[in-house]
């Protein structure tokens, strides 16, 4: 891996993670037809630094309109007070958690242990494979059409802990499904709940920053578990981890200067045709995968 694979792909993933079309997918597409192995620790770690990289813009452009949140006392228009902003980002991230390790365990120990035969299986072997992440595509497609397209709830106001737990289950998807867009699921799920537009985008990326270290330091130790039980010289930890600093830095760059300019279609309500993106790159990359890509 080269530091122009390293550019290219943090470019990539900054211009495309305030997008709900699935960054890691293409990060992990580019990686596919650049001849690297998106399933080994060192990519699988890179990719994770690249989300750390624009999470770090996403915390500059939404802190402020995350302080006033938290200050301010909302009142739906039912005469209920919103309950704490900051409170049920917790809730939420917790059931992503539980419902995340679930998902993790049962694909490890079902999925992949048993039916084929792996006995060291890793969520992450499924990071490469092609025709899941097509589904995946297609599914987030599906949702954030019907998030337009069906009929709407009234926009109310405020989240409820029922709301933020539903969006944290569907925040779960994206971890060991690469293609299904977390801000695409978990913005589309707010709105279908009747949640105005500019809480469900504070809301999806509030949880995006709670998300991101645990998934850092697990991907980390997985790196660090190839040495195989060996010391790692200095050299030998910083050749591992160096790409996925210089990642952090160029994704953040680009994230800054491609985040008001994507942020601004959910206010103009093209949120569909994200969709139908997302549905035409699932043709591309299963498309791709029977090409032999």
């Amino acid at each position: 891996m080269t530091l122009l694979h390293i550019v290219v792909l943090a470019g990539i993933q900054g211009l495309t993670e305030l997008l709900p079309v699935s960054s890691s997918a293409h990060v992990i597409l580019a990686e596919r037809l650049m001849g690297l192995d998106p399933t080994t620790p060192a990519m699988t770690f890179l990719l994770v630094m690249l989300h750390t990289g624009t999470m770090l813009a996403v915390l500059v452009y939404f802190a402020p309109r995350w302080w006033a949140r938290w200050q301010a006392t909302q009142v739906a228009p039912t005469g209920r007070a919103d309950r704490n902003f900051l409170g049920l980002t917790v809730a939420a991230t917790a059931c992503t958690g539980v419902v995340g390790l679930a998902l993790k365990l049962g694909i490890e120990r079902l999925l992949l242990a048993r039916r084929a035969g792996q006995p060291r299986a890793e969520v992450e072997q499924l990071f490469g494979n092609l025709p899941l992440i097509a589904i995946a595509l297609l599914a987030v497609g599906l949702l954030i059409i019907a998030a337009e397209a069906l009929p709407q709830r009234p926009r109310q106001s405020g989240l409820t802990l029922r709301r933020a737990s539903l969006i944290g289950v569907v925040q779960a998807l994206a971890l060991p499904f690469r293609g299904f867009s977390r801000s695409g699921g978990t913005i589309s799920l707010a709105l279908m709940l009747g949640i105005e537009r500019h809480l469900a985008e504070d809301f999806s990326f509030a949880l995006a920053i709670w998300l991101t270290p645990p998934v850092v330091g697990l991907e980390l130790h997985r790196l660090l578990r190839t040495a195989e039980g060996q010391a790692l010289t200095a050299g030998q930890l910083a050749a591992l981890v160096w790409p996925g600093l210089v990642g952090l830095g160029v994704s953040l760059l680009a994230g800054l200067i491609a985040l008001r300019w994507l942020s601004a279609w959910l206010d103009a309500g093209r949120w569909r045709y994200f969709g139908y993106y997302c549905m035409a790159l699932a043709t591309v990359v299963w498309v791709g995968h029977h090409l032999g890509l």
